[in-house]
């Protein structure tokens, strides 16, 4: 669901219950779009998460970690100058709008007491965080908005702030009667949806709630007004209030059949139907830390990683065009035999041909039944010549098809190659795996498409780092040169080696220090190399050896090893529990 003016109620609600009164001690902003206060209170401390971005704009409290720029960007730093130590005394919620007006206590730049203002507007593609002085003029905000943007609103240091413009509805706090709800009912068109009728009377009402409210009243999603039964919908309707009013929120997440969450809400969802699971949460700080972990991660690569993005579509495009062209010259090199048989019966044939010639028949004795076949001839030719230019030609098509061969096997390898760096910048958890594939490309032959690049003098490669149940230790590779790494120089000969079969993803290592591990070692490293993969489904295929029976062949591309005593394992990819519970190990 969006994130509308009630869930904004239901999170201000869990904030001020836990923070009456909280301390701003950090000052973060790990992104463009998002600043995060670190709070204290009494003996707890959390972030107050502020994400005004365009995809996934919310307020939340969080226990997630983030990595940090390495130099803050201004506004973070006029932040910290304006509210480190400051405390947060009051928030409000403005018109039951998706606005949140944080009341701090700090001091000026003289040391005297003064008050300020953290709003924050979650408003979709316009959501913005803005900072006032204690008479409601702006000092900054973190997207500015002058009269060439809009002539509606202007957000600008030094103009008062105004809230933006809201339509004329009813605040879903104010508990209404039955009459007045049939009233309503009655004005609207009874032609449109019950989910119209709910967010056109009614403000900071999102569409999917809307959706709920009329499922749960008729059994479905777009049902006109006049097919609605009212008692029904009224019934539904003041439940739905009271849930709002009293804060009996149930904060839930919907997945769907792949566990992927699609939708979440400040009450139970069942609109979506069998289609979707559902699970409920203690807190929305764990619903959203939940929700949003893997889309966040997404977006930050997609943000950091635009070039490597646009180098990996183009090499990849233009070599799968180089593939297909060699494949239909291999195809048209099958011509050679043709080309030879015509030959030879050229050669046969000399005693009765003549220069000038265009074309003569004779048996084809290399075919069975030899039939009558008609053979074209070059006039300006000499017969032998013809033959002679068409064994040439035999020649020719002989040789291609060995080095065609070739060509296509580097290229798909190259292909392979192309598409292990998408699979890891598809998982890419961190800056610096960003850093490291840009800089593998680099030294894998792409440096002219990395216009101004310069590589870094060091990387330092550090690997993922697990513990299986038995107590051994995993090594997992974060891209192809860590994967070389690790199974070249960082592993033990007598350690053992995980990997897909015949699909991109991380060699795993299991590091064994001269021990024999169990079975449910073997397993786990193995889920293990399914989950750092392309691969899907329940039933991977994961090949594991000794690392020395690895062999890397020379001029080969990072990560790429080939081997052939192996055995090979067929398992589910390890979830999100199972890597949590091995990396707290």
């Amino acid at each position: 669901m969006a994130f509308d003016a009630c869930m904004m109620h239901a999170v201000l609600e869990e904030y001020s219950r836990e923070f009456p009164e909280g301390k701003i001690e950090k000052v973060l902003q790990p992104r463009n779009d998002e600043i995060d206060l670190v709070i204290h209170y009494g003996k707890a401390s959390r972030r107050l998460v502020f994400n005004v971005g365009p995809n996934a704009p919310r307020l939340q409290l969080s226990d997630r970690q983030k990595e940090n720029p390495k130099a803050p960007p201004m506004f973070c730093m006029l932040l910290r100058k304006l509210f480190l130590g400051a405390k947060i005394v009051s928030v409000e919620q403005p018109g039951f709008d998706r606005i949140a007006a944080f009341k701090v206590a700090c001091y000026d730049e003289m040391g005297f007491p003064t008050e300020r203002k953290i709003i924050c507007e979650i408003m979709g593609k316009y959501a913005n965080l803005v900072i006032l002085d204690g008479e409601d003029k702006i000092i900054t905000a973190l997207k500015v908005i002058d009269f060439a943007s809009s002539t509606v609103r202007q957000v600008l240091p030094g103009l008062k702030y105004q809230t933006p413009a809201m339509a004329k509805k009813l605040s879903p706090l104010a508990l209404v009667e039955s009459s007045e709800f049939i009233s309503h009912l009655e004005a609207f068109s009874p032609e449109r949806s019950g989910e119209k009728f709910i967010t056109s009377t009614w403000s900071g009402i999102s569409t999917q709630v809307a959706h709920e409210l009329v499922s749960r009243a008729t059994g479905g999603v777009d049902v006109p007004l006049e097919m609605i039964d009212r008692g029904r919908f009224y019934t539904v309707f003041s439940e739905w209030q009271k849930l709002l009013i009293e804060g009996r929120y149930t904060p839930t997440v919907a997945f769907d059949r792949e566990g992927k969450p699609v939708d979440y809400s400040y009450m139970d969802i069942t609109y979506l139907g069998d289609s979707v699971t559902t699970r409920t949460f203690n807190s929305f700080s764990e619903l959203f830390d939940l929700y949003f972990a893997e889309r966040d991660r997404l977006e930050h690569v997609h943000q950091r990683s635009k070039d490597i993005t646009q180098l990996l579509n183009t090499a990849t495009a233009r070599t799968e065009r180089k593939i297909a062209a060699q494949r239909q010259s291999l195809i048209d090199s099958e011509k050679g035999e043709e080309y030879k048989r015509h030959a030879d019966l050229i050669t046969a044939n000399l005693y009765r041909l003549t220069r000038g010639m265009e074309s003569f028949e004779c048996d084809d004795y290399y075919t069975e039944g030899c039939p009558r076949v008609t053979i074209l001839l070059d006039k300006r030719l000499s017969p032998a010549q013809n033959a002679q230019k068409l064994y040439k030609l035999y020649n020719k098509c002989k040789t291609a098809k060995v080095v065609l061969r070739e060509q296509i096997e580097i290229w798909e390898r190259e292909l392979e190659y192309l598409e292990s760096v998408r699979s890891f910048l598809e998982r890419a958890e961190r800056e610096e795996d960003i850093i490291e594939l840009r800089d593998e490309l680099f030294r894998s032959g792409y440096a002219s498409k990395l216009r101004g690049y310069t590589p870094p003098k060091k990387l330092k490669a550090t690997p993922i780092r697990l513990v299986t149940s038995g107590g051994f230790t995993l090594l997992v590779g974060r891209n192809n040169t860590q994967n070389d790494l690790l199974s070249h120089k960082t592993a033990d000969k007598g350690d053992i080696w995980f990997h897909t079969k015949g699909i991109p993803g991380s060699h795993v290592i299991l590091v064994t220090e001269g021990r024999e591990p169990g079975d449910s070692d073997y397993t786990e490293a193995a889920s293990v190399a399914a989950r750092y993969s392309k691969a899907s489904g329940d039933n991977i295929a994961v090949d594991y050896t000794r690392v020395k029976n690895l062999k890397k062949p020379q001029g080969s591309k990072p990560g790429f090893v080939t081997y052939k005593t192996n055995y090979t394992a067929y398992v589910k990819e390890a979830d999100d529990e199972a890597l949590a519970r091995m990396r707290c190990e």
